[in-house]
């Protein structure tokens, strides 16, 4: 069955519902990934993606995962790729091994240093160097469907949030058909990115990317590999039950569905989950959704 492009899915009735997992480091990671994906395989999802590690150090991993999903799940799948350490002929072939297994849906990305965000970013010196770039080559390599990266507190290098718009728009020019985002602890840092890509005239979908916290110290590991900051109201309301393992994981939830709720009243296309590969936190705010309508 030929998969179906994600736009295509946005374009339905009703908010769109994304999980995201990244590829297994060990045997037993990998049975615990199948296992959540089999589970969110049962609430029929619009998509799942896969990550791409910093450097593109789980590149075959990705490739190998994601072809695996799309061929032996019922579900629509999502490749991520980067920039990061690979020539324009490298590039080239990894999209051609997503083809090869029937992977037609690519987040293209221009990604981190292999150090994080606050590393020096170096391109390949046969390579490209930002996302629109990227967009562009994917694109010209056949029948694919490319997302990119958006960062509502702005992106670590940006100057401004209004520059971040100009760059959204940029990838939209260059072939990219819809956004998702880097996870949101503010709502309104969502809306205000929305809202600047809106006025430019571009109607790409941006898709918020939330994380249900589920211990002590997870918000402040997270922002330190994805260099956005964290809400201040958030922090306080983990941080005030942090002595409690039970309570941090209620409250993250908790947390996880208001924001999801109210992106959702507020015209989200969807909400795109950051599973950490454990299906289950992401699975109690969906379940919370359907009961509340929303889904």
């Amino acid at each position: 069955m030929t998969p179906r492009p994600i736009p295509q899915l946005l374009a339905e009735d009703g908010p769109s519902f994304s999980f995201e997992f990244m590829p297994p480091r060990t045997e037993k990671a990998e049975a615990m990934l199948w296992n959540s994906v089999r589970r969110i395989e049962q609430v029929n999802p619009t998509f799942i993606s896969v990550t791409y590690g910093a450097g593109g150090s789980t590149r075959d991993r990705t490739v190998r995962i994601t072809g695996r999903i799309e061929q032996e799940t019922t579900l629509t799948t999502m490749a991520h790729l980067t920039c990061v350490g690979s020539s324009v002929a490298e590039l080239r072939q990894i999209v051609g091994e997503y083809a090869s297994v029937g992977v037609t849906n690519v987040l293209a990305l221009r990604g981190d240093p292999p150090g994080g965000p606050a590393g020096e970013w170096v391109a390949h010196p046969e390579g490209l160097d930002h996302a629109d770039k990227l967009v562009s080559l994917v694109r010209s390599l056949g029948d694919f469907t490319v997302g990119v990266a958006a960062f509502p507190d702005k992106h670590p290098e940006s100057n401004d949030l209004t520059a971040d718009a100009d760059t959204l728009v940029r990838k939209a020019e260059a072939g990219a058909s819809f956004a998702i985002t880097q996870m949101v602890t503010d709502v309104d840092a969502y809306l205000r990115l929305r809202d600047l890509v809106a006025a430019r005239g571009c109607d790409l979908p941006i898709i918020p990317g939330l994380l249900p916290v589920t211990a002590a110290g997870q918000l402040q590991r997270l922002t330190e590999l994805n260099g956005q900051p964290l809400a201040a109201d958030v922090v306080a309301r983990i941080d005030a039950v942090s002595h409690d393992e039970a309570a941090v994981r209620r409250e993250g939830i908790a947390i996880c569905t208001e924001h999801s709720e109210r992106l959702l009243r507020e015209g989200a296309p969807g909400i795109h989950f950051i599973t950490m590969n454990k299906s289950t936190a992401t699975l109690e705010v969906f379940d919370n959704l359907r009961q509340n309508s929303f889904v």
